[in-house]
């Protein structure tokens, strides 16, 4: 009889423990991919319509050609065939297209620390630091993981801008957000108790996290219509597909944390 009031009481500052409530149609849960890189033609990493792409590589694989596609493009850059602004938008499309899909549908927990897809269960910032670090930033993924979700934001910062929005009317903190942003992908804490990435995408904010609420598992939703985000009324953002520092950091596989 006191397991139920004892579980209640139970938080981790990376998670919190809710009711799950049922869950509705619109709610997203399916897989949103960008085109491949090497067919934007002249238009430099440029986001295109989204297509349904099936796993055609192994997570392995998709790491391998991630370490690839960091020689490549640092090359590239030294020679001046690419730009700091298409270095940023590759870096985005193979975290949003070739590493993150194979996350989804892999079950949330607590104390969830797998650092293999669809094998065990994850956290919320275990998510996003075992994605970052597979996407080759040299961090600590336990110990960023480990952090509140404001100080998880300072840290992938790098000294660069962090938005904090705190509006009571979710309306208003949903257009605050909107505003603060632009295409792209961001880190995003929910004050204490949650952290997610926050996808741009033709205009329309999507949250991808693993969610403690149902589907219970690493979803991607519509920022407005999330349970998570109603449930909270101050919110962290940092620039992650804008961030040079970062992105100059992945590129010369520096330290991160």
């Amino acid at each position: 009889m006191i397991f139920f009031p004892l579980l209640m009481l139970f938080t981790l500052h990376n998670d919190l423990f809710l009711k799950v409530e049922p869950l509705r149609e619109d709610v997203f849960t399916n897989k949103i991919w960008l085109d491949p890189i090497g067919t934007q033609g002249e238009n430099e990493g440029a986001i295109h319509d989204w297509a349904v792409n099936p796993d055609t590589l192994s997570y392995d694989d998709a790491k391998t050609n991630i370490g690839e596609l960091r020689k490549n493009l640092g090359e590239r850059f030294r020679q001046g065939q690419i730009s700091m602004e298409g270095i940023k938008n590759e870096f985005t499309t193979h975290l949003v297209d070739g590493l993150i899909p194979h996350w989804y549908g892999t079950p949330w927990s607590f104390g969830g620390h797998t650092a293999i897809p669809n094998q065990g269960k994850i956290a919320c910032g275990y998510f996003i630091s075992t994605t970052l670090r597979d996407m080759g930033l040299k961090l600590n993924r336990y110990k960023l993981a480990q952090k509140s979700p404001l100080d998880e934001a300072m840290a992938l910062s790098c000294g660069s801008e962090i938005y904090s929005v705190e509006q009571e009317d979710h309306d208003m903190a949903f257009e605050e957000i909107d505003s603060l942003t632009q295409e792209g992908l961001y880190f995003i804490g929910f004050d204490t108790g949650h952290v997610g990435y926050l996808l741009k995408r033709k205009g329309e904010l999507f949250l991808i996290h693993s969610n403690y609420l149902i589907p219970i598992s690493v979803c991607i939703e519509s920022l407005k219509d999330a349970r998570v985000f109603k449930k909270f009324t101050k919110f962290h953002l940092v620039d992650i597909s804008h961030n040079e520092i970062l992105i100059q950091r992945w590129l010369n596989n520096t330290q991160v944390l």
